[in-house]
This record gives C-alpha cells, sequence and structure tokens, in this order.
C-alpha cells in the first residue's frame, strides 16, 4: 500500500495511471509531429529543384504566411459574426475576401506559376482589402496595408511593381485610415475583442513577416559565408593543383629536352661506330691484305706505318670513351666518389701517353710534385684528363711542348694542361660550351670525333667541378678544370 493524492490506490491502478498518462504523451507527441510535417508540406508548396537557394527559402516563407492569413482571414470573421449579429451576412462574405487570394496563391505556387502568385498576391490582396472599408465595413486590419509594402521590399525583385505595390499601400493606408472615416459598420463598437484581435494579428504579421525575412536573410548570408569559404578552400587546392600541374610540366620539358639531348648524342654515337669506328679496321685490313697479297717490301710497309699508328691511336681514344660512357649510362648516370690523389692520376696519364707525344717530338713538362687529393669518380677524371691530354697532343705541332700541372685553394684543386699549340676562336669555344659536339684534324691530320671533350665536360659537372678553356688562335691552349677537394 502507498499514499497517492490521499488516496490508497493498488499497484495495478498506478500503473494503469501511467501508462494512461504515457499514452496521452504518445498522442501529443505524434500531434506536434504531423503538425511539423503539415507545415513542412505547406512550406515546401510549389518546390522545385530547378529554384536556387534564395528563391526557396523566399517561397517557404511566402506558403507560410498566406496559409496563415488563410486561416486568420476565414476564423476571425466567423468568431466575429457568430458573437455579433448586428453585422449582415453579406458583409462578413466580403471580409473573407482577401483569405480566398490566399489559397489562390498558394494553388498558382502548386503550379509554379511563381511570378503570377506575386502579382496576384500583391495586387489583389489590397485591392480587396480596400474594397472591405468602401463596403463601410472597419475591421481593424488597416495595418497589413503596411505588411504588404514591407513583403514588397523582400518578394518582388521588379523595381517598378515594387514601387507600385508599396505606392498603393501606402495611399491607401492614409485614405482608409485617416481621411474616409465614414464607416456603417464598426467592430470596434460591436465587437471590442474581435477587433482588437485584429489589430494585434496585423502587427503580429508585421513583425513575423519582419523576423521570418530576417532569420532567412541570415541564414542565406550564414550559407552563402560558408560557401564562400568553401569556395576559398576549392580556389587554394586548384591554385595548388595548378602549380603542381605546371611544375610537372616544367620538368616533362626538361625531361623532354635531356631526352632530345640524349637522343642527338646516342645519332652521333651510332654515327662514329657506323663510319669513323668501322674506317680504320678497313684501313689496317687493306695495309695488311696488301702486304700479304702483294709481298709488300718492309720499306713500303714502314711508310704506311705512321697512317696506321695515327688510326691506331685514333680508335683506341674512341673505343676508351665509348666504353667510359657506355658504362655510366649502364649504371644510370651514377658516380662514385672517393678521394684521389691528383698528383698520380696525372703522372699515370703523363706515361700513358707519353708513346704518342714522342711520335710527334712533343716534349711534356708536368707540374705535379705536391701532394694533393681530391674527392671525385676515379675513373671519370682519369678519363677527363687523358682526353685533355691527347688532345693537346693532337693540336700542338711537332717539336711543340706541353705543360701539365696542379694547383690547390683553399676551396678546390685545379688541374690545367697549357699546349703551344695553334688555338682556338672564339666562337669554337662557345660552341664546346654549348654544344658539346666539337672537333676538328689535329696538325698532322689526326682526325677527332669530339666525343671526348663532351664526355669530359658531363663528368666534371657531376663531379661539381667545371672545365675552363682559355685559348687565342696562333698562342696556344689552356685547357682546365676544377674539383673539391677531399673530404
Amino acid at each position: 500500500m502507498i499514499i497517492f493524492r490521499n488516496r490508497p490506490y493498488q499497484k495495478e491502478q498506478i500503473m494503469e495511471y501511467f501508462l494512461h498518462r504515457l499514452h496521452q504523451a504518445q498522442l501529443l507527441e505524434a500531434a506536434k509531429r504531423n503538425i511539423s510535417q503539415f507545415l513542412e508540406r505547406v512550406w515546401n508548396i510549389g518546390y522545385s529543384i530547378t529554384l536556387d537557394d534564395y528563391e526557396k527559402r523566399k517561397l517557404g516563407i511566402f506558403n507560410q504566411l498566406n496559409f496563415l492569413q488563410i486561416i486568420t482571414g476565414i476564423l476571425v470573421p466567423i468568431v466575429a459574426f457568430l458573437t455579433s449579429k448586428k453585422f449582415p451576412l453579406q458583409n462578413w462574405n466580403v471580409a473573407i475576401l482577401p483569405s480566398c487570394i490566399s489559397i489562390v496563391v498558394l494553388l498558382l505556387n502548386s503550379l509554379k506559376k511563381y511570378h503570377i502568385a506575386l502579382l496576384c498576391y500583391f495586387i489583389f490582396y489590397p485591392v480587396f482589402t480596400c474594397f472591405i472599408y468602401i463596403n463601410g465595413l472597419n475591421l481593424g486590419i488597416e495595418l497589413t496595408f503596411v505588411l504588404y509594402g514591407i513583403l514588397a521590399v523582400f518578394f518582388l525583385q521588379d523595381l517598378g511593381y515594387m514601387l507600385f505595390v508599396i505606392s498603393f499601400s501606402m495611399v491607401s493606408y492614409f485614405m482608409l485610415s485617416v481621411t474616409w472615416k465614414d464607416y456603417r459598420y464598426q467592430l470596434e463598437a460591436y465587437n471590442y475583442t474581435c477587433y482588437l484581435i485584429n489589430q494585434g494579428l496585423s502587427i503580429l504579421y508585421i513583425f513575423y513577416g519582419l523576423y521570418l525575412i530576417k532569420q532567412e536573410s541570415t541564414g542565406y548570408q550564414f550559407k552563402m559565408l560558408l560557401k564562400n569559404r568553401e569556395l576559398y578552400k576549392k580556389n587554394l587546392e586548384i591554385e595548388d593543383q595548378k602549380k603542381e600541374i605546371v611544375d610537372k610540366a616544367r620538368l616533362l620539358e626538361q625531361q623532354a629536352s635531356v631526352l632530345d639531348e640524349h637522343n642527338k648524342v646516342k645519332d652521333k654515337l651510332f654515327s662514329i661506330i657506323s663510319h669513323d669506328l668501322k674506317s680504320p679496321m678497313y684501313a689496317l685490313q687493306n695495309v695488311f691484305s696488301n702486304a700479304q697479297k702483294f709481298d709488300l717490301p718492309a720499306e713500303e710497309i714502314k711508310e704506311m706505318l705512321p697512317d696506321v699508328v695515327n688510326d691506331l691511336n685514333y680508335t683506341t681514344a674512341l673505343m676508351e670513351n665509348l666504353l667510359q660512357w657506355a658504362k655510366w649510362q649502364m649504371q644510370s648516370n651514377s658516380i662514385h666518389p672517393e678521394t684521389i690523389d691528383v698528383n698520380r692520376l696525372v703522372n699515370e696519364t703523363v706515361q700513358l701517353l707519353h708513346l704518342q707525344a714522342e711520335t710527334k717530338k712533343i716534349k711534356i713538362r708536368t707540374k705535379a710534385d705536391l701532394f694533393v687529393s681530391a674527392w671525385a669518380d676515379r675513373n671519370m677524371i682519369g678519363l677527363v684528363i687523358r682526353n685533355l691530354l691527347s688532345n693537346a697532343v693532337k693540336f700542338t705541332p711537332e717539336r711543340g711542348h706541353i705543360v701539365i700541372g696542379i694547383n690547390e685553394s683553399p676551396s678546390c684543386v685545379e688541374v690545367y694542361v697549357q699546349d703551344s699549340g695553334r688555338g682556338i676562336r672564339k666562337e669554337d669555344i662557345s660552341r664546346i660550351y654549348n654544344e658539346g659536339f666539337y672537333t676538328t684534324n689535329g696538325t698532322n691530320d689526326e682526325r677527332g670525333t669530339g666525343l671526348g671533350l663532351m664526355l669530359a665536360k658531363e663528368f666534371l659537372e657531376k663531379n661539381g667541378g667545371r672545365l675552363i678553356i682559355e685559348s687565342e688562335p696562333g698562342t696556344g691552349s689552356t685547357f682546365s678544370f676544377t674539383l673539391p677537394l677531399s673530404k
């Protein structure tokens, strides 16, 4: 037993009471949900995916205001008629005419005749309101003329229509409320409560209309602000993508340029292999074939030997350059730097080429007595020194001289090869720097391909050095290059 409202109840009765209250709460919740769904359907009358977001918001406000005006425009006259029998029935029929306009407006919106619905509302609603007053009825709804002017500013986009509605509403308000006061039926005198309700509804509509307009405008502005922020982010992403595309396009252009240069080099190399490399082989074949076939005397064979030696020197240098280039390409253009003794490398190269120099009676003098170490790929730098020294021998006349030496500075090692040859013109030096391939015959008509200088220049760049050429026609040349000091 428990005490509930001062009366004893059994547990079953208490449970029944709470179930009844729960059922009522559920019914109330269902009613709220149904009303909300109904109002949402009213809000979405005439909804179309072709409307933009702002137009959809305006349409919803317009539908809601017309629906409320239908309810109040019909219920208030009916209540006033039932509570006051002094007004003729035909006068109340006139009083509900404006609400009929709202019904027509909602029907036009449902048919997606939005422009006609707006014109119908803002033209016929003030006209029918005026018609009520002209028929001698003063129902206390003159403030609705102010409402029409306010709503016209928000809903009408055409400036001419908007000014017409505002002017018509304000003139009607002034004429009917201030100037013309001769009304046969004053609702204020017969039913003051309904009169106050009408006045209050007019004021409520004005403020509610302003509230909806303000709320929707704020919501629209906030949504536009979010959209602008999203657009700004999208623009930043697009700019980043654009920069990335530009960078990739620039990289592709660079790669295409590099590939084009490589293709040119390969074409040149294939030309060398197909022509220059086989020509000395054919020459040697002809010499030995003639010696065997015609039993040439030793004197004639001896006369041919200088040309054979030149061809062999040319072929040996070419083969070495080609093999080194092929090796570098197969290793994906990679280098293997180490600490190298530059002095020892110079002396080894001089020893390797001394026979070639003695053939032309050229004296090679070295100035590489100090121990100097550099940080570079030994095989590459050895090829560079051999090519520079071989070129110096080729372009130095007989009984000339060549000096090869080393200088050391706090930041780098410099190796130079100075000859007393015929020199190089400035435009040819530019070709060596820019094009890579440059060749001409030596002082004893030794041939060249230009491949050696190209590889020397490229190998030096890969090792952090650079090739320097100083020359004047007739005074000799100095080819030098720098390398970083050993770490």
